[in-house]
């Protein structure tokens, strides 16, 4: 048995998309630090997200290791062949067969057979009731979910096995309990029924799994002879290969027999399927009800991993194309597999009211016009993002809407701050925004005008505004950036920015108003021209007083050193 939930995510790869969310038909999807993840224990297997995912984060479990394992250990391993393969390989049946052997199987044989047992049986459990709902329990998808989400269905889901359990029992017994079978099919939920313990089913592989397995160990299927003595075991399968069809299963009960008050119906998709249940009371039903159930729009078909790009009425017609039809159908089946389908209700919590306004709160719905219900978080409604949170699998930043107002909110308040004053004008010449100090710099006596407006000064037209709208038409048809320093309008000075917001469409400007700082900046240098004149002068008058003063000093000396000489000589 293998616990690794079928469908896993490569969290690297995830982009928040919330894609997988919105596609979940059981929101079996967790949200944290921005990457989705799957939770195995809500999860139905239905393949949505895998076919979804834009980025290819969303897989599937590969089990073809534990296929080869099988074979290594020389145990005759036989195939159960999905109907569909029809549509997803353009081989004839002897030459499909003689691939798989190359590929080491014992023999080949297909689901239908058992399918064909689950419809005798099937119409016998109708024949013999009154009134009253069988559900089909072919698709494990539909069982899940009813098993899961809708608990109080699953009495009524046939206690038969599906067809591939049913088959799987079947080669069983023909060819003995020590054989492995390995299913082969377009379902993920297959894998499900693999890894439960009843010793049918050993493995559960997906066509691509195969396509791969193909392409890596057969160089050249030319080389694949289709030899005659290659045919489907035990026998080849009637109207059982209708299954994969919307609506097949049903007509094989009619081939088969029921009587005529039996009212047969089929319904795919999960989300249709919960709707017809909706406020449903099976035991008020008046005649005996049959529901053919599939997860798949349109049928295994188009199955999460068909490994198919047809478009499905080529696929429809492929399988419809080789249907054989049998004289006589037996009444009594041969081989039943009986199956309990009890209840295995995923528990939900439950919250009050006040709980879940406190959370609306938190993500800007404060009344129940905030609540806008967009879905673009993955979820129907803010409540049910409410409860998502409270959870602990969804995270705030999901809802668009608030983090919309967030981003809303700081750039207002950046805009509003900035000293400098911020404008942006679209291709028409209108203004898309401006700020305060946008409006107080440039719009005189309307500024009050202008400031009481809830949108400000949004559509008015920049030319009537500024008289340099030039520059935003210039940048708008060249998508080139503009500065300009000092730049002179009515003798204010201004440096402006310009620049490409979206190429011709919307341009944005930054401008500063330095005729102060100019203005200062002269007053500053004149008056420092004027310090230095006056400490030049200064100098001056010191450095002539300096002189003068040393002149007299050195004629004093002169006169005191004359006279010492003269004194020195009469002594002599």
């Amino acid at each position: 048995m293998n616990n690794q939930n079928p469908v896993y995510t490569l969290i690297n790869e995830c982009h928040d998309c919330y894609r997988c969310v919105r596609e979940c038909p059981v929101k079996a999807i967790k949200i944290e630090n921005n990457h989705a993840s799957v939770i195995p224990e809500k999860c139905i297997s239905c393949g949505n997200c895998v076919k979804v995912c834009p980025a290819n984060a969303k897989c599937v479990r590969a089990d073809l290791e534990k296929v080869k394992n099988l074979l290594i250990a020389q145990k005759d391993v036989y195939v159960s062949l999905a109907p569909s393969w029809r549509s997803v390989f353009e081989n004839s049946a002897k030459k499909m067969i003689a691939i798989l052997k190359k590929l080491g199987f014992k023999e080949v044989s297909e689901t239908a057979i058992g399918a064909q047992e689950v419809s005798i049986k099937t119409a016998e459990m109708l024949n013999n009731m009154e009134h009253g709902l069988w559900i089909s329990s072919a698709c494990p998808v539909i069982v899940d979910y009813i098993r899961q989400y809708k608990p109080e269905y699953a009495k009524y889901i046939t206690p038969i096995g599906s067809p591939a359990k049913t088959h799987a029992k079947m080669l069983k017994e023909t060819y003995g309990k020590d054989i492995a079978v390995v299913f082969i099919g377009p379902c993920i939920g297959k894998k499900n029924e693999a890894d439960e313990d009843d010793g049918l089913i050993d493995v559960s592989l997906t066509f691509e799994e195969l396509k791969i397995w193909i392409a890596d160990e057969i160089d050249d299927l030319t080389k694949i002879k289709k030899e005659n003595d290659f045919e489907f075991v035990p026998y080849s399968a009637h109207e059982g290969t209708l299954y994969p069809i919307n609506g097949g299963m049903n007509q094989t009960i009619k081939k088969i027999g029921v009587k005529p008050n039996v009212q047969l119906m089929e319904i795919c998709t999960i989300s249709a399927f919960d709707r017809a249940l909706e406020n449903l009371d099976a035991d008020k039903l008046e005649m005996p009800v049959f529901v053919e159930a599939l997860a798949c729009e349109s049928g295994c078909i188009t199955g999460p991993c068909i490994a198919s790009q047809k478009a499905s009425i080529s696929s429809i017609s492929d399988v419809m194309y080789k249907v054989k039809t049998r004289e006589s159908i037996p009444t009594k089946a041969q081989t039943v597999v009986e199956c309990d389908y009890s209840s295995k209700e995923v528990r939900t919590s439950k919250y009050t009211i006040e709980e879940i306004q406190k959370t609306l709160k938190k993500i800007g719905k404060h009344t129940e016009e905030d609540e806008l219900n967009c879905g673009g978080c993955g979820y129907s409604s803010c409540r049910e993002l409410a409860v998502a949170l409270l959870d602990g699998v969804a995270e705030s930043s999901m809802c668009i809407s608030y983090m919309r107002k967030i981003a809303m909110r700081k750039a207002a308040a950046m805009l509003r701050c900035m000293p400098a004053a911020i404008v942006m004008v679209d291709n028409n010449m209108n203004i898309i925004e401006a700020n305060d100090s946008f409006m107080k710099m440039f719009t005189g006596e309307m500024y009050e005008i202008f400031k009481a407006r809830p949108d400000g000064m949004t559509g008015a037209a920049i030319d009537r505004i500024v008289e340099f709208s030039d520059l935003f038409r210039t940048i708008l048809k060249t998508g080139k950036d503009l500065h300009k320093e000092h730049y002179n309008v009515n003798n204010r000075l201004y440096d402006i920015n310009a620049f490409t917001i979206e190429p011709n469409e919307i341009v944005g400007a930054i401008i500063t108003d330095v005729t102060q700082t100019e203005t200062n900046r002269e007053k500053i240098s004149e008056k420092a021209k004027e310090v230095i004149s006056k400490n030049i002068s200064i100098v001056q008058e010191i450095a002539c007083l300096l002189g003068e003063h040393m002149v007299e000093t050195e004629t004093l000396l002169n006169s005191i050193a004359n006279d010492y000489d003269d004194k020195n000589e009469g002594d002599k």
